[in-house]
């Protein structure tokens, strides 16, 4: 199962990301969870030590030079298009319990350097978590839509939408199904959070063409998620919307 979720920024997309995360590792199964936010914070909302030290992939340097054949940060012609990513996540990935988390960073333009090098080898390595990997994988993506604009994520199987009662987040929400839509991605799922009263949900539900699978109260068990007991509510929330996942999977 290959999951992206995705949002307008500050609508708890790393929170869901990180409840799905723990939900699955319940069930005895193993994930790799991908922090593709430049903001990266998914270590901490997944409940990995403060004193953890995540690289970032295009940070790298080295490793890219060698599997690209490219300097990165430097303009060339010449690179390989298809390196070999396949050991990566196993080489430089940071584990807990089942669960082992990536960064994939930010690449930045910076004068006449060519960010093609990183970008690349960012490309390659989702498509093979997306497409050749066994267990779940899961996106905390970028807020916004630039990330579906670049077709990062068109190779998920399902793409959540975090949305919170209000008119900017559900106009994020309609403009990433229209261009998820485009992508080709057939599953593009709600899920309603920080949501204080059923006026909020009413107000989701008039700005949206597409049915609610998860409601996510307000609460202060979310308030600095850092992988611990959540609000029973809240729990059983994301186990049942871990549950549509799969059937909708397995119904294709």
């Amino acid at each position: 199962m290959k999951i992206a979720v995705s949002g307008k920024g500050g609508v708890g997309k790393t929170t869901i990301t990180a409840l799905l995360t723990h939900s699955f590792v319940k069930d005895g199964l193993k994930v790799i969870a991908i922090d593709a936010d430049p903001d990266a914070n998914l270590a901490h909302t997944l409940g990995f030590p403060e004193d953890v030290t995540i690289t970032p992939l295009v940070e790298l340097k080295d490793l890219i030079k060698e599997r690209v054949g490219a300097e990165p940060g430097k303009a060339t012609v010449y690179f390989k298009m298809n390196p070999k990513v396949d050991d990566i996540p196993d080489k430089f990935a940071v584990k807990k319990d089942n669960i082992k988390l990536m960064a994939m960073g930010t690449i930045r333009r910076g004068g006449s350097g060519c960010a093609c090098p990183e970008n690349v080898m960012v490309r390659q390595l989702l498509s093979h978590l997306l497409i050749q990997r066994d267990e779940v994988v899961i996106l905390d993506m970028e807020a916004g839509i630039e990330h579906l604009g670049r077709g990062t994520s068109r190779f998920v199987d399902q793409l959540l939408v975090v949305l919170e009662p209000t008119n900017s987040s559900i106009q994020t929400f309609n403009r990433i199904k229209k261009l998820a839509t485009d992508l080709g991605i057939k599953k593009i799922i709600p899920v309603a959070n920080k949501i204080k009263n059923s006026d909020g949900i009413e107000r989701i539900k008039k700005g949206i063409e597409s049915d609610i699978w998860c409601i996510i109260p307000q609460t202060d068990s979310l308030a600095d998620y850092n992988g611990g007991v959540v609000d029973e509510n809240v729990a059983n929330e994301i186990n049942n919307l871990k549950i549509k996942l799969q059937k909708e999977l397995n119904n294709g």
